[in-house]
């Protein structure tokens, strides 16, 4: 990468870390406002699954936004938005504006992944290699993100580590401006739009991307053609894809710091701090572990990356998805011994998240550049959308049975996802 891309990419990869950090700040937060408000755990669950919903139904407006303003403008909106939302966290003197602030956080955070896909696999040409960096950054932010909160709120007031969470994105924001874009979202070498790239224009045909990605005016009748576009090449079957991958990154991840106590807790004696201590909690092993995993993901982002610069991505995702479901299936043997334990547990985190990165390049690469934010957008609803009743499957099979049937479950769903990337490199056509 030359030095235009690599600052398009550390702009890219601070703004994906930042919307994972304040999205896994919020439930630290909680245990700080359930008494600050006087409110009950129910009432706080609405106020941030408003925020979870917008942040996961907003993706489809938010890719089509950018196919109409381009993506820089989209992620400096995003930053300057989370920014303010946490500002007025910081200043709510209720529980409504709370959630207002939860909510104004989610609509504005929703918008990234769009925006920020969508730039990166339209300006660089080792778009694999970019991805993972992207990815990396994510990962940085949803395993360092919660434990810079919760260390601050060991010494400082909530209020101001809320409005201090506010900072980096003005920062990153600021850096955002200085990064040359013009011209990145015309294509890079290769990303053609094929030969039906005219059917998603209005439905006279007449409307055409401009020389910076954009198409000026958006309408209905666009956004119902580039569906159909999307449809035709057979995104229908990449869409079911990343669902799969969705439910299995949100059944695996919501109750996995619960399970690796439980697990450790059988297994070894370890006490950090005075059980008695009012912090005894944000101490638990279990999360140190699950901490762990999420950091490993690093290694799995820069790993999928590669993968997707030397062979088709949709290939990989097969390969991946096939070791996924063998590793929920060897996960609750592997809880015999620590040793056994530990490396089943890391090797998940990086097999996890080997499969973003080929799945965004998957994405691109059968998707049309002037439809490349919309593409998107679906791609968010099914992840984060679609994806997020993981949470209640995961729930509900651990309620009824118990972690091996949860892990069988996990297995069911990475063959599913192996069974769609296998139609995906049939049936789907590539568009670059």
């Amino acid at each position: 990468m030359d030095a235009a891309e690599r600052r398009i990419v550390g702009f890219t990869a601070g703004s994906h870390g930042l919307v994972h950090t304040y999205e896994l700040s919020i439930p630290i937060l909680l245990t700080v406002w359930v008494g600050e408000f006087s409110t009950t755990a129910a009432a706080l669950g609405v106020v941030v699954t408003l925020g979870y919903g917008l942040f996961g139904v907003g993706a489809l407006p938010g890719g089509i936004l950018v196919d109409r303003f381009g993506s820089k403008p989209l992620i400096l909106a995003c930053l300057v938005g989370m920014a303010g939302s946490f500002l007025l966290v910081s200043l709510a003197p209720t529980l409504p504006v709370l959630a207002a602030a939860v909510a104004i956080w989610g609509l504005t955070a929703s918008v990234y992944h769009p925006a920020g896909l969508s730039l990166l696999s339209k300006s660089i040409d080792r778009r694999g290699t970019a991805l993972g960096y992207h990815g990396i950054g994510g990962n940085l932010g949803i395993a360092l993100g919660p434990l810079a909160t919760a260390l601050l709120l060991l010494a400082f007031d909530w209020r101001l580590v809320t409005a201090a969470l506010a900072l980096p994105s003005v920062a990153v924001a600021a850096y955002g401006v200085t990064v040359d874009v013009d011209g990145s979202d015309s294509g890079v070498p290769g990303d053609t739009d094929g030969p039906d790239s005219g059917e998603a224009a209005d439905a006279d045909g007449s409307e055409e991307a401009s020389a910076d990605g954009t198409k000026g005016e958006v309408s209905a009748s666009s956004i119902v053609a580039d569906t159909r576009l999307l449809a035709g090449g057979g995104f229908v079957i990449v869409f079911a894809f990343v669902t799969f991958s969705g439910l299995y990154y949100r059944t695996f991840l919501t109750f996995l710091p619960d399970l690796l106590g439980d697990v450790l807790g059988g297994l070894v004696d370890l006490r950090l701090v005075d059980p008695d201590s009012p912090y005894a909690d944000q101490f638990d092993v279990g999360r140190y572990l699950y901490a762990a995993v999420l950091t490993v993901g690093v290694f799995g982002q820069y790993l999928g990356g590669r993968i997707a610069d030397r062979v088709p991505p949709e290939r990989g995702l097969i390969a991946l998805m096939a070791v996924l479901s063998a590793l929920a299936l060897l996960f609750v043997p592997a809880t015999a011994a620590v040793g056994t334990f530990v490396a089943a547990s890391l090797a998940l985190g990086v097999a996890l998240f080997t499969v973003q990165p080929l799945s965004q390049a998957t994405v691109a690469a059968h998707s049309p550049s002037e439809a490349r934010g919309l593409s998107f957008g679906y791609t968010y609803v099914g992840i984060f959308g679609v994806g997020a009743l993981g949470s209640t499957l995961a729930g509900t099979v651990l309620t009824r049975a118990g972690p091996r049937e949860l892990f069988v479950v996990l297995a069911v769903i990475a063959a599913l996802g192996a069974v769609s990337a296998s139609a995906v490199s049939r049936f789907s056509t590539r568009r670059d």
